[in-house]
């Protein structure tokens, strides 16, 4: 079974492509989504954060005070480092045994920082979602409730997509003037074809 990447950052639409690829019978792995579920239901990785943080992380019931995690992180280098170094292991080894038990022809890892935690390594191929920097903070205002200047913050913490488009085999440009399904189908497309070589 092929393993394909798709990242893009902040505000691009790769969820809503992803729905697309979903619709066609793919299945697509959502790296930030079982994250946050492994950080609740991974009694390794728990272990691992109380260890490194501190108990004041997990309530008695092993819920996760995010708020407290996140103000460990915000502005820390350091601190963000290391919870990457303890999340990201624990989301491969889930994406691998997920990917295991898919019938599909190939498989979808959505992932925003795909690049930056190295899961690219496992996929053979990468999928990029592009869109103008201006729609995607319009978009995440709307979406989120965010202002400029938090979107901003989050987008100059993730690789620039000329970067990613450097490194990727497939670019989805998702600007909302462009038609973007004949694009998706035509990637798609390929990629069975990549299966069937």
């Amino acid at each position: 079974m092929i393993k394909v990447g798709i990242t893009g950052g902040i505000g691009s639409g790769k969820s809503t492509v992803c729905r697309f690829f979903e619709l066609l019978g793919i299945p697509v792995y959502n790296s930030d989504l079982r994250a946050r579920q492994l950080m609740e239901n991974d009694l390794s990785l728990i272990g691992n954060i109380i260890d490194y943080f501190g108990s004041g992380m997990y309530d008695d019931e092993l819920k996760l005070n995010r708020q407290a995690l996140a103000a460990r992180v915000f502005d820390n280098a350091e601190a963000l480092s290391a919870l990457n170094s303890l999340v990201h292991p624990a989301v491969f080894r889930d994406f691998d045994a997920w990917a295991e038990g898919q019938k599909a022809p190939y498989v979808l890892k959505e992932a925003a920082i795909l690049f930056e935690s190295g899961s690219y390594k496992d996929c053979q191929s990468i999928i990029l979602v592009a869109a103008p920097i201006p729609l995607r903070i319009q978009r995440v205002m709307k979406r989120d409730g965010l202002s400029e200047e938090e979107i901003k913050k989050r987008m100059d913490r993730q690789m620039s997509d000329a970067e990613k488009a450097a490194r990727s085999n497939f670019v989805l440009v998702n600007d909302d003037q462009q038609v973007l399904i004949p694009e998706l189908i035509k990637v798609h497309q390929t990629i069975l074809k990549q299966c069937k070589d």
